[in-house]
């Protein structure tokens, strides 16, 4: 049987022809189910490791260990011991020594391993997981410099696992109501943060064993050796009460890895993004941390400048976090979307923020929605850093695929799009058929709703000065490859956002 670093050395995407391999695998998943804002993905993650008895695999981009996952007892309540820690760090530890036989693998970027000595009690965590005889932690820097491990994964006994955009650290928990002033939404440091939308997919069955897979050949990658598969068991991890949105799918899952040593580029979420924009021929409807990718922008551009263009809603948030971000993604936005709009006469895509009062939602979910027939959830952004240096993994259901080809599987998206969309306009989801109906569209409907706390408005495309339109045409900071971080910029060098033959051209 061929391994998950065997499916590694799979010819990647070639350069610019959007040919090559769209998905790794496709495997059944017998249960799904969307996992909206991190309230509920922290609690049900708690649940699910509590079921954990041959592995847990944890793989992030981040950790902290200070996180509390949901109910359980505090480090003051040390005598109540037949009561689990609610604290990520402390509930390991208490798994590990409840469970017989139980191992726990946790890996992690390597970059901002410093910042730890700033998380306090973290580092105590640390050292005692390091002593633990069951549990492994290390830190991935099994990449090119300048590239990062983006992936967000767990795995319990291969049979049931998670892939989104959610991590487990500080900063990430809150609700779907994501009330402006929430006194709950407090980091381990006690600061209080502002609103913060996520998404995440939890799965049971062959494709969790797929993750598995995935997951070992990273882990054996970042250099802690080879594990075997677990052997099989009846029950899985799945938490209980959980009712799965999905039965009986078929789940395909695609990557993103940059040439390093003997491992080839993989460009298969990039080639995934081009094929779902071009198949579209109704609606798409996208939530991103960022839109900075030339490649998924000159798709959407093809696509809308067709003489049927599908109906493009994008949910942003109103600015990157951190001035280095800014400067690399908000630019780029701005630029990209004056190019598309030279391809789009019908102005069919719009880009809407989330507000809940005067504050914006931070959106960080990486989830997009065609026609109500293709769901993808996964850790990839749609910018160049996704699609060419780190380290992703997407998963995604395909309705036209003759193992998904039932009403239910399309009934089900339907419901998760008015869910999102309802969330951020504060509605109720069960109004939304009847609403969108009426308005004709997506964009229709949004644009007619009142000014309420909870909405979405319009993303002002704000005038660049001609330092940031020089950051963001370049791609310095948001290269398409490893390698273009450190050539010099010189001039008729072909690379940027509007290089030499590409469909869109430099706006004014």
């Amino acid at each position: 049987m061929s391994s998950a670093n065997d499916a590694l050395t799979e010819s990647a995407l070639p350069p610019e022809t959007g040919e090559g391999p769209a998905y790794w695998r496709f495997a059944r998943a017998s249960r799904a189910h969307v996992v909206v804002d991190a309230a509920d993905f922290f609690l049900l993650m708690q649940q699910a490791m509590l079921r954990a008895r041959r592995r847990i695999m944890l793989i992030g981009w981040d950790f902290d260990t200070r996180v509390r996952l949901g109910p359980g007892r505090r480090w003051w309540n040390r005598p109540n011991r037949r009561r689990y820690p609610a604290r990520l760090g402390a509930f390991v530890i208490w798994l590990a020594n409840r469970t017989p036989g139980l191992e726990v693998r946790v890996l992690k970027w390597n970059f901002g391993a410093l910042k730890f000595l700033f998380r306090g009690s973290m580092i105590l965590d640390l050292l005692r997981w390091f002593w633990h005889p069951a549990i492994d932690f290390k830190f991935d820097s099994a990449h090119p410099l300048g590239c990062s491990h983006h992936q967000k994964i767990v795995v319990i006994d291969d049979r049931f696992a998670v892939c989104g955009g959610i991590d487990m650290t500080g900063d990430r928990w809150d609700t779907p109501e994501h009330r402006e002033h929430d006194p709950r939404r407090q980091g381990p440091g006690r600061h209080i943060y502002g609103p913060w939308h996520d998404v995440t997919m939890m799965i049971e069955g062959e494709a969790a064993a797929a993750l598995g897979d995935l997951g070992r050949a990273r882990w054996r990658r970042a250099g802690g050796g080879d594990l075997r598969p677990c052997p099989g068991q009846v029950e899985s991890a799945w938490p209980p009460g959980l009712i799965a949105e999905f039965t009986d799918v078929e789940i395909g899952i695609a990557r993103t890895s940059a040439r390093w040593g003997p491992y080839p580029e993989v460009r298969e979420i990039e080639a995934l993004f081009v094929e779902h924009i071009a198949r579209a021929q109704h609606f798409i409807y996208a939530e991103s941390q960022y839109f900075a990718s030339r490649r998924v922008a000159e798709a959407l551009a093809a696509r809308l400048s067709a003489s049927d263009p599908p109906e493009v809603v994008l949910i942003n948030p109103e600015s990157a976090h951190g001035w280095l971000e800014q400067a690399a993604m908000d630019g780029a936005r701005v630029r990209l979307l004056h190019a598309i709009a030279e391809h789009d006469p019908l102005r069919r895509l719009r880009v809407f923020v989330p507000y809940s009062g005067r504050k914006p939602i931070y959106v960080h979910a990486k989830l997009m929605i065609v026609d109500d027939e293709i769901l993808r959830v996964g850790s990839a952004n749609l910018n160049n850093r996704s699609m060419g240096l780190d380290s992703e993994a997407d998963m995604f259901i395909d309705a036209t695929r003759p193992a998904n080809d039932r009403a239910e599987v399309r009934s089900a998206i339907t419901r998760l799009r008015h869910r999102l969309l309802a969330e951020h306009c504060g509605l109720d989801p069960a109004a939304l058929p009847a609403l969108l109906a009426e308005a004709g569209s997506m964009a229709a409907m949004i644009d007619a709703r009142p000014r309420s706390a909870k909405r979405l408005q319009a993303f002002d495309l704000r005038p660049l000065t001609d330092a940031e339109k020089a950051i963001a045409d370049s791609a310095l900071l948001d290269p398409e490859r490893p390698e273009e971080l450190f050539e010099p910029i010189s001039r008729g060098r072909v690379r940027g956002l509007f290089r030499r033959g590409g469909l869109l051209h430099r706006p004014r």
